[in-house]
């Protein structure tokens, strides 16, 4: 089963008062149920979803709705819910405000009067709009999906004063509604009260943090031993030149000492060849004086070349 499977199985799991029940059932109907005169009927997939919406109905409505389980015919393929409202269908309609005198309605954010009422009508939505992506298998994904960016819009705006900050974008004619903050998925997750899936979310947010770090510290050790390398290659080319214009000896022997040990450990960072020469020659340097010494030699070098071009 996948991640949001197991999420939806755990909020269907937990238990509700009616208040929430009904923002709840109301989120469901408003953005899932097929509405005709005489049926609203859902499709459900997930089978704890599918028991959650008919407890639901038949506490908020004490009706017992009918329920078919159709098994589709390609290989493997799970069985799909389809739960059928047949009675009290302008009554709920109507209690919900989706239709009024016989039209359709809208909702809008004075529609709520607490939080909690707000919360169980985003947790509705995820039940049969939303989903999240397994964080050990893939990036951080939460998102919703509606057929009306009016829908999208409204969801939105909830989720914002809420503070998570999710963006709207368009698939396939549906509009999308979007996380990829890890830590605001993680916030939805624990507002949802699953705390098995938080849990879950959470280990895996930490070793995925903790893997990029240990890879950003790969990877700049490999950088600083690769401008190590770099610098020790120009240096030799520096000894090299002032040995070949008989340079060398010109040079004090503090100096000379630090570029005979540059010539026996030429990949070797300032700091490891500080260390070198205290322990072999006895002699306390710091990266400063190493590169205060090859300025030097280097000056040289450049002032008898540049004698030699002037002649």
């Amino acid at each position: 089963m996948s991640f949001s499977g197991r999420l939806k199985d755990e909020i269907c799991s937990l238990p509700s008062n009616p208040v929430s029940l009904f923002s709840e059932l109301h989120a469901i109907i408003r953005y899932d149920a097929e509405v005709s005169k005489n049926l609203i009927s859902f499709t459900f997939e997930n089978p704890a979803v599918a028991r959650r919406v008919f407890k639901d109905i038949k506490e908020s409505f004490n009706i017992s709705s009918h329920v078919i389980v159709r098994r589709q015919k390609k290989l493997r393929a799970k069985p799909i819910y389809i739960i059928e409202i047949r009675e009290q269908i302008n009554s709920i309609l109507e209690r919900f405000g989706i239709m009024r005198n016989g039209k359709k309605c809208d909702i809008d954010r004075d529609y709520f009067s607490d939080p909690e009422e707000m919360v169980a009508f985003i947790r509705g939505a995820f039940l049969v709009r939303g989903s999240i992506t397994d964080p050990s298998t893939s990036g951080y994904h939460l998102e919703y999906i509606f057929n009306r960016k009016k829908d999208a819009l409204f969801v939105q705006e909830l989720l914002r004063e809420m503070k998570f900050n999710l963006k709207i974008a368009m698939r396939n004619g549906k509009y999308l509604l979007y996380l990829k903050s890890s830590e605001e998925i993680s916030d939805m997750i624990r507002m949802f009260e699953a705390s098995n899936s938080l849990f879950y979310f959470e280990d895996v947010r930490i070793y995925r943090d903790h893997k990029n770090m240990v890879n950003r510290l790969n990877n700049c050790e490999i950088a600083n031993q690769e401008k190590s390398t770099q610098a020790g290659m120009r240096q030799l080319a520096i000894i090299s030149d002032l040995k070949k214009y008989d340079l060398y000896d010109l040079l004090d022997e503090k100096t000379r000492l630090v570029l005979d040990f540059r010539s026996k450990y030429p990949e070797s960072s300032y700091n490891e060849l500080a260390s070198i020469i205290l322990m072999e020659a006895d002699y306390k340097i710091g990266k400063s004086g190493i590169n205060h010494h090859f300025i030097k030699a280097k000056k040289l070098l450049n002032q008898y070349l540049e004698n030699t071009k002037n002649k």
